[in-house]
């Protein structure tokens, strides 16, 4: 009797506290981030977007506020409350919900920033960046900012509009797309398509923005131009992401939930699938259009797909899932390689493309993220968690290491078009983006910035043309020092069709001028 007392006084307690909670949440919090927690003028108060927390922990966030947002702090409630609304808002939320057309439309906000002037010198050499807790995008270009706008709860993954090349859209986490104007230096407009969002892309004309979400699961097609909803596709599944292809009018997407793939015609919008063997967790399309490297959580094997039947052309056992989507690529003696670090593992392991194999594996000491080069510096850059910039030379393997700044933690590195300047993140609150010169690795200039972490050129960002750094490569190989450039390539011998696509990428559109 004593236990069975004991257990209702324990549910109880555990359903009042519930139900407080909820009513602090609707008397202090539901103005901001809506009634049923999906967000509003404030990000989702959600599960999802809440994992790195513990009760404890977000009570004390709600006490103190967060910095750097408009959320203002709550020191007047006691302990238990705070105790009782974190736990209510970590508390499950029922999916059942839609994000429908009628809400996306009418969710489009047109701003009236003013216009001006960015000055830009040359388009290839525009790097957004994200200041992620700071809530800015910036917008760089050599050495200097040319333009800062806010953003809160920045997804990451900023996309280039083509063939104009005057838009970038910046996704977030909480469902928005907010469209901005390099050629007006403003914000134009926003749309929120779900409540959290996976990733965006657009189709290789610019018509289309192409959008998926995993709450609700669904793939929404916008006009490029307003923003306006075209089409909703229920995917009844968790996407793993969606990328156009650039030589032919459709994109892919995978699922984390469901062995398919699925193919958008972007001319008729129809979606049709093919089975494969497990679920797709991460993947990237290959430089020239031609495979899906891929890889699951849960598999222990790296698998790439033909492009035109989805057949598995290539598969390799591994150990550690990697992180595919930060993968880097270059061209060395005769063959194309990529490299990719693994999440939770001390190293990154090389592939040889094309004709697959696996090459190596390289030890970093420290849990990484990305993998970055250019065909204008002889190195994978590579971070590991710590302060350490970890310099692999793609020619010996041989692993050297430079701290940027001391005792602070580096990720990330992304260059220039034309490899000029690096840039780093120093990913803490009181953090910087570090501009280096990539050659003789000097620090130009230090800008603060509160956890800035994904940049995104150009060039290093759009498949279209990593052909052309391939070419790149080809180029500083086989006609270092020649006279005539043009001239030495041209007279090349032995060469493959994809070595002669990317010669002909890099002289159409990264040759200077």
């Amino acid at each position: 009797m004593k236990i069975i007392t004991l257990i209702l006084l324990f549910f109880t307690t555990q359903l009042f506290a519930q139900e407080e909670g909820k009513g602090l949440y609707m008397r202090k919090c539901a103005m901001c981030h809506h009634h049923k927690r999906i967000g509003h003028k404030g990000p989702p108060l959600i599960p999802e977007f809440l994992k790195k927390y513990s009760v404890e922990e977000l009570a004390e966030k709600i006490r103190n506020g967060f910095p750097q947002t408009q959320m203002p702090t709550f020191e007047k409630l006691d302990t238990a409350s705070l105790l009782a609304l974190a736990a209510y808002i970590k508390s499950p939320i029922d999916e059942g919900f839609s994000w429908n057309t009628k809400k996306i439309s009418k969710s489009i906000t047109i701003f009236d920033d003013p216009v001006k002037d960015l000055g830009i010198k040359d388009i290839r050499q525009v790097l957004p960046v994200v200041e992620r807790d700071g809530g800015f995008v910036w917008i760089m270009e050599g050495e200097e900012i040319l333009d800062k706008f806010p953003l809160s709860n920045i997804h990451g993954g900023i996309k280039y509009q083509f063939p104009d090349l005057e838009n970038i859209y910046v996704p977030t986490r909480d469902g928005w797309i907010e469209k901005y104007s390099l050629k007006e230096g403003r914000r134009l407009a926003k749309v929120r398509v779900g409540i959290n969002l996976r990733n965006v892309s657009l189709s290789r004309d610019g018509k289309y923005v192409l959008a998926t979400s995993l709450l609700p699961q669904q793939l929404v097609i916008l006009d490029s131009k307003d923003l306006k909803p075209v089409k909703t596709i229920n995917l009844g599944g968790k996407a793993s992401a969606i990328y156009e292809l650039y030589t032919k009018d459709k994109a892919i997407f995978t699922y984390r939930d469901q062995p398919k793939i699925g193919v958008l015609d972007l001319n008729t919008l129809q979606v049709t699938y093919t089975d494969i063997a497990e679920p797709i967790e991460d993947f990237f399309i290959d430089p020239f259009d031609k495979y899906i490297i891929a890889t699951a959580r849960r598999g222990k094997v790296l698998r790439v797909f033909d492009i035109e039947t989805f057949k598995v052309v290539f598969e390799h056992d591994m150990v550690g899932m990697p992180h595919l989507f930060s993968a880097t690529y270059w061209y060395q003696d005769g063959s194309f390689y990529f490299a990719t670090p693994h999440l939770r593992k001390s190293y990154v392991t090389v592939w040889k493309m094309y004709d697959w194999s696996f090459e190596r594996q390289v030890e970093i000491g420290g849990d990484g993220f990305f993998v970055k080069t250019h065909p204008n510096t002889p190195f994978l850059w590579i971070d590991n968690g710590t302060d350490e910039l970890v310099l692999v030379d793609k020619n010996t393997f041989k692993v050297k290491k430079i701290i940027p700044v001391a005792g602070k933690q580096y990720i990330h590195a992304e260059f220039s078009g034309n490899g000029k300047y690096t840039y780093l993140s120093i990913y803490e609150n009181n953090g910087s983006i570090e501009v280096l010169d990539t050659k003789t690795l000097k620090i130009l200039k230090s800008y603060p910035a509160n956890m800035p972490i994904g940049k995104y050129n150009f060039v290093n960002k759009n498949r279209r043309y990593l052909p052309g750094l391939f070419g790149m490569d080809i180029t500083n190989e086989k006609c270092k020092g020649a006279e005539d450039e043009n001239k030495c390539l041209l007279s090349l011998k032995g060469l493959n069709k994809l070595e002669k696509v990317a010669i002909d990428n890099y002289l159409k559109n990264l040759k200077t001028p």
